[in-house]
């Protein structure tokens, strides 16, 4: 499918094509949409994909036939196997009942393929109010390393891989919330995955930022990738987290990556750290689940 670029890109505040996620603003984004959509009919991997360092086949396609493109509108769904199934439907329109006319179609199109999960994502531009996407949104945020890498970190931070003392790591892991750094320290033992960067408190692992990979975009500029990262509760507020975050851009830097792009929760430490260690907003990406007898009007 090829796409009317005059219709789409007014109402694309945000540079992000689904299922790759953000890109840089001056990307040929009407090459990265169409790419998306030819790729659908296989499980393959784009060569710029950024997921396919985590699994052997893509796990997230474009549903097609169900696009919908129009002035002020364009639609472009998704169908994840994962879960139990995920169709996300991206909304990018201007149009009053935008989201609305999104969640008619996830459950349309939940309910014909037997997916679990249904949810719209929209997007607003960095001009919005942040309060706009709290709760329900992350900010998306470039980091150019054309002026360099910037400061270096003032606490010791050490390189560890999968060789490394992984017993240590995975106590760290527990401690941390959700499951993300209990599967890092998975494909760290099974040799997968970069390097991770760590600090240390009393020989402990307190905080870690990592996989550390770069990987080449489809313009062939070298990426720093995005990163798992986090400090145990009980060591917030010492710097640890800049430590770690300082760290990983010199090694993005002394790596070759020309930039990064990561989505950060609004509002969080780290949303926080990356604004005032001076990234650029690109604005918002914002997740709805939609509940299949949700009314249309409670969405608009």
């Amino acid at each position: 499918m090829r796409f009317c670029w005059d219709l789409i890109e007014p109402v694309m505040p945000v540079p992000y094509v689904p299922t790759l996620g953000p890109v840089r603003p001056d990307d040929a984004l009407p090459h990265l949409f169409e790419a998306v959509v030819e790729a659908a009919g296989s499980d393959r991997f784009l060569p710029y994909d950024k997921d396919q360092r985590w699994s052997a086949a893509k796990a997230e396609r474009v549903v097609a036939d169900a696009i919908e493109h129009e002035r002020n509108l364009t639609l472009i769904p998704t169908l994840s196997a994962t879960a139990g199934g995920v169709v996300k439907v991206y909304v990018y329109g201007a149009a009053p009942h935008s989201l609305s006319v999104g969640a008619d179609l996830a459950r349309k199109l939940s309910a014909v393929h037997g997916a679990g999960q249904a949810r719209i994502v929209w997007f607003l531009g960095p001009d919005q109010p942040e309060a706009y996407a709290r709760g329900v949104g992350n900010r998306v945020l470039l980091k150019e390393f054309g002026d360099g890498p910037g400061e270096a970190p003032d606490v010791p931070v050490t390189e560890w891989t999968h060789a490394g003392e992984t017993a240590r790591f995975d106590l760290f892991a527990r401690g941390m919330p959700g499951e993300a750094f209990v599967f890092l320290g998975e494909q760290m033992r099974a040799g997968t995955v970069g390097p991770v960067l760590t600090v240390l408190h009393d020989g402990l692992v307190a905080g870690a930022i990592g996989p550390m990979e770069t990987l080449r975009d489809a313009a062939g500029r070298q990426r720093l990738l995005p990163q798992y990262f986090g400090v145990l509760p009980e060591y917030c507020g010492q710097g640890f987290g800049r430590a770690l975050w300082r760290a990983a851009m010199h090694w993005g830097h002394q790596h070759g990556a020309a930039y990064q792009l990561l989505q950060t929760e609004v509002g969080g430490a780290s949303d926080r750290l990356c604004l005032a260690e001076g990234l650029t907003s690109l604005g918002f990406v914002n997740q709805k689940a939609v509940r299949p007898d949700e009314r249309a009007s409670a969405i608009a």
